[in-house]
């Protein structure tokens, strides 16, 4: 380009890209951002309702009280959606909501996300033939689209539509899919098998010291120690050191210190991330329809809590030891606080609903009932065969089995009550659009634009009411201020995901042929960067202009580089013509698979983010 030069030159290590890498450090293959958010206007949609639970109208902005971060704060715009209409503000009163008329219907935008990953078919496909009937109480300004997740990545069924025949033939399009419920209760079932045992072979070696057994056949069989003629229970009786040693042998220290419940729920903890973070950019990706936004999120198996979910829910016992947020799992909030967060954000409320609807009875005589905080270990193991582990239906296992269905709904009442929603439990999964479109028809609309300071922070939102103290009120808890860096992620992850987002400008970008070097491929790249998008400013008596390159990949598995980057600085003596372009040379190195790869260049003074995506296949 005439009179700009660039002040460094692209090297190979801006696309340095190793998926084996990233994939030994996240196990996901989802990411958590996928779209460029501009707060400038926070919404908050408040629902109002009396004692009898009948929704409320005719507030006005007086009658509300919003803080952010515990200080009051003047609201921006105020409206009141009455019916799926807004309602005409009183004069004097706070501006309308922009874009909205009096008697103008405001519609709904109602996102699905299918979770095939944790879902039973049969379960799901029950969940989407009730949705479907339930697509004629749609208003004609609603719409919706769907998408779904397999574990690795996201399907787009459709975009956003209002056409019955489109949604009909994506929720054909859902139900012809797989789903994989089935192989995580497969996953479950091993788990607390070998939890069972361990339990079983405590309970032996302990009724053994009881009894001073001399005749050890039965633990010798399942201690590894006494096989290999290492001391046993008969030689070393009076040595307590020793003894616990040999105890550990014969259960394992998983059985005494909780490795196994934490190794179990670690990968469930994995598994769990998966989705969440799958939904987490499914919001994203889809961050700017018109209207109110909601999102049915078609969840099944998502526990509260990782570790008590392994454990059953149970107190903790010398056999069934408890596990923290010390042992290096999440907690409920660092788990699902990326889909709260993203929800805020984008100004989506979560509908979750509960795809398995109800679980197990306790079957069988209440008679044998029992109290769990006296008999923890009891949710184990079978009545009437007290050294069969859980697996089959009986009374301590229904225990067992309700204290992790109620982990299930405690957490999506945690993400409906985060952004202001409503979870739909057990039975409620039948009727959960209908539900959903009838919750979305009636509130009022808060809108504050808060000085943001882009650095990623939380900021806790409050409505209240004034003087109403026999109203309630039901609204989402914050937002959170995007920091630059993660606008461009959400726009490197949404085209990952989706192709290239429309918030972005486009960057056109010329691949050279595929290399072979090592086990690894080389792929020369020039990125043609418009600078019509880019603002130079005068500095030490040179036009100069500074450029962040983001390179990302995915390979066909799902596992994710890390984000490649690097600042390129353009200095020349005259400002640039109109229409000019300006070279980049750079390159990706990657594994000798299939990737799916996304350059982004982002102009920090300006705020525009080019981007292009695209495929690379091995030679």
């Amino acid at each position: 380009m005439t009179n700009l030069r660039p002040a460094c030159v692209a090297v190979w290590a801006c696309g340095a890209l190793l998926a084996g890498t990233a994939a030994a450090q996240r196990d996901d293959g989802v990411t958590t951002f996928a779209d460029v958010i501009d707060v400038r206007v926070v919404n908050v949609e408040v629902v109002v309702t009396d004692e009898q639970g009948r929704r409320v109208h005719g507030l006005t902005a007086a009658d509300f009280e919003l803080l952010v971060d515990g200080r009051p704060v003047a609201l921006d715009y105020f409206s009141e959606i009455r019916e799926g209409r807004a309602v005409a503000a009183p004069a004097g009163d706070v501006p309308t909501v922009p874009a909205l008329r009096p008697n103008a219907p405001v519609g709904t935008s109602f996102l699905v996300f299918i979770d095939d990953f944790f879902s039973i078919k049969r379960d799901r496909d029950r969940v989407l033939d009730r949705l479907e009937a339930d697509l004629a109480k749609l208003g004609p300004a609603d719409r919706v689209a769907i998408v779904a997740f397999d574990g690795h990545s996201i399907a787009k069924l459709t975009d956003w539509t209002n056409s019955s025949e489109k949604l009909t033939a994506a929720l054909d399009e859902a139900r012809g899919r797989d789903a994989y419920g089935l192989d995580r209760l497969r996953e479950q079932m091993v788990g607390d098998t070998a939890r069972g045992e361990q339990i079983l072979l405590r309970r032996e070696g302990a009724e053994a010291f009881r009894r001073g057994a001399s005749n050890l056949t039965l633990l010798q069989a399942r201690n590894p120690q006494a096989r290999r003629g290492e001391p046993t229970l008969e030689d070393t009786s009076g040595d307590h050191d020793v003894r616990s040693t040999v105890l550990d042998g014969l259960s394992g220290d998983t059985a005494r210190d909780g490795s196994l419940d934490l190794l179990n729920a670690a990968g469930l903890e994995r598994q769990l991330m998966r989705s969440v973070l799958a939904a987490t950019a499914t919001i994203r990706g889809f961050a700017d329809p018109p209207g109110r936004k909601a999102m049915l999120l078609l969840a099944s198996g998502w526990p509260e809590s990782a570790a008590a979910f392994v454990a059953g829910g149970l107190p903790s016992s010398a056999d069934r030891p408890s596990l923290s947020p010390d042992d290096s799992l999440m907690s409920r909030d660092a788990l699902y606080g990326p889909l709260m967060s993203a929800a805020n954000l984008t100004g989506y409320t979560l509908y979750p609903v509960d795809v398995p609807g109800f679980g197990p009875e306790a079957p069988g005589d209440v008679s044998v009932a029992f109290d769990v905080r006296d008999e923890p270990e009891a949710a184990l193991f079978s009545d009437t065969d007290p050294t069969r582990p859980i697996g089959a239906t009986q009374a301590g296992d229904s225990t067992f089995l309700l204290q992790r269905e109620a982990l299930q709904h405690a957490a999506l009442e945690r993400l409906a009550g985060a952004t202001g929603g409503l979870a739909m439990i057990n039975d409620q999964r039948d009727t959960a659009l209908a539900a959903a479109i009838a919750d979305t028809r009636s509130y009022y609309w808060l809108g504050v634009q808060p000085q943001r300071r882009e650095d990623g922070g939380v900021h806790d939102v409050e409505a209240r009411l004034v003087d109403r103290s026999e109203l309630s009120l039901r609204t989402r808890e914050g937002y959170v201020d995007l920091s630059p860096e993660a606008e461009v992620l959400t726009a490197i992850d949404t085209a990952l995901l989706f192709g290239d987002p429309p918030s972005t400008a486009p960057l056109r970008v010329r691949l050279g042929e595929p290399e072979r070097a090592g086990r690894r491929l080389r792929v020369a790249a020039e990125l043609a960067v418009p600078l019509d998008h880019v603002v130079f400013l005068k500095r030490e008596g040179m036009w100069q202009a500074e450029l962040e390159v983001w390179i990302a990949a995915t390979d066909e598995t799902g596992n994710r580089s890390e984000t490649s980057f690097q600042t390129f600085r353009i200095a020349g003596d005259y400002p640039p013509e109109p229409g000019q372009t300006y070279y980049i040379d750079t390159g990706l190195e990657l594994r000798r698979r299939e990737h799916r790869f996304v350059i982004a260049v982002f102009d920090p003074h300006s705020g525009a983010i080019l981007t292009s995506s695209g495929e690379i296949r091995p030679p």
